[in-house]
């Protein structure tokens, strides 16, 4: 099945926000270690997690799509049953 341009930018930019939180994080540990790996750990900790609100956001554009496409289907079926009872 053929994915449309937008379903291919998030699918990329899903990806792309998994590698910024890895790569981000580690190397956020590195820049933060002098400090001692307590601070180090939280900070690391802090940017993982704002860094996945990227995740979801994209997660939550794809599956709004779904939506909005599946109910686009529901109604070109409730439309046909509609015009043969009505008729």
């Amino acid at each position: 099945m053929q994915k449309d341009i937008f379903e291919r930018i998030i699918d990329f930019l899903h990806g792309a926000s998994w590698a910024i939180v890895f790569f981000g994080a580690l190397i956020t540990f590195k820049i933060f270690f002098p400090l001692g790996f307590a601070i180090t750990f939280f900070i690391t900790i802090i940017y993982i997690i704002l860094s996945l609100f990227l995740v979801l956001a994209l997660d939550a554009f794809s599956t709004n799509k779904k939506r909005l496409a599946e109910a686009e289907k529901q109604t070109k079926l409730l439309e046909k049953i509609y015009s043969k009872h009505t008729k």
